[in-house]
């Protein structure tokens, strides 16, 4: 990527592709690598290194000269020498660095020899940053694989949901209507078989009077009419049922000719019924709940 696409992406504000940079950018010219010197930068910097060493061999005799004798006072001794090394180290510590040769030449080459070592160094920094890259790359191609993966399993669960909630609000209403009639019909059922079975039960029990039992009792000189139009003891429970159903707040059932006394008393005495408290000739069903 030239300079001038560089500064148009970044005048247009769109990022620069690094990636493309790293692969497009030209391997540094080798620099060249200086081994020796010629003779006579030879020689300034031998007599330089001799005047150096003759110098610290010079101060180090002194220091030497300088030091009292080590047995007395040897605790006073390393103190001083410890304030010494403190002092020596702070001086160091703010004295700028001096060079140990003012010959281009021979600084040419150590500073060949230094650039050679950082070129070394930043070779081998370059090798592993490509290398961690390569790894961050393949750990975003599996991210962004399983990342999309997961999108689609979301896509198609959002999707079911949707279409699940459509078609229970399309069905919830017919479905609790058609519920709640198979509920009324169970419960019609089963009253038509409880009815069916009180039914069979009083008709084998509690049958309507016959001329034959009429007969017996007259017998027993007990007068008896026989009315041809007396209802069932299931009838009359029916009746008394269906108006307590129907009309809650006048519950009554007047007594007349088609109720057999000896059922309607019957059913007064066992607290299946009762009568009106201001009027005798009417009865109603027993509240039971």
């Amino acid at each position: 990527m030239s300079s001038n696409e560089e500064t148009l992406q970044q005048e247009n504000g769109q990022p620069l592709d690094t990636e493309s940079e790293v692969q497009d950018t030209p391997a540094p010219p080798a620099i060249p690598f200086y081994t020796e010197c010629s003779e006579a930068a030879q020689a300034e910097l031998f007599n330089e290194c001799e005047e150096q060493f003759a110098q610290l061999e010079m101060l180090q005799n002194e220091i030497i000269l300088a030091e009292p004798d080590s047995d007395e006072y040897p605790q006073e001794q390393s103190v001083n020498r410890l304030t010494a090394v403190a002092a020596e180290l702070k001086q160091w510590q703010t004295r700028q660095p001096e060079l140990l040769s003012t010959n281009p030449e021979v600084l040419l080459v150590v500073g060949a020899e230094e650039l050679q070592k950082l070129n070394s160094q930043l070779e081998l920094v370059l090798s592993c940053s490509q290398a961690k890259r390569d790894t961050l790359r393949e750990t975003l191609k599996s991210e962004q694989k399983w990342l999309e993966e997961k999108k689609e399993v979301l896509r198609a669960g959002t999707e079911h949901v949707v279409k699940q909630r459509l078609e229970n609000e399309r069905l919830s209403e017919h479905s609790v209507l058609q519920d709640t009639k198979k509920k009324i019909q169970k419960m019609k059922d089963y009253q038509n078989r409880l009815m069916e079975t009180l039914a069979d039960v009083l008709a084998e029990h509690f049958p309507l009077p016959t001329q034959e039992t009429t007969a017996d009792k007259k017998k027993k000189n007990i007068p008896q009419e026989l009315n041809e139009n007396l209802i069932s003891l299931n009838e009359v429970l029916e009746l008394l049922m269906n108006t307590t159903l129907e009309t809650p707040h006048d519950p009554y059932v007047s007594i007349d000719e088609t109720f057999w006394p000896p059922y309607t008393e019957m059913l007064l005495r066992h607290g299946i019924a009762q009568r009106h408290p201001e009027d005798c000739f009417k009865i109603r069903l027993e509240t039971f709940y």
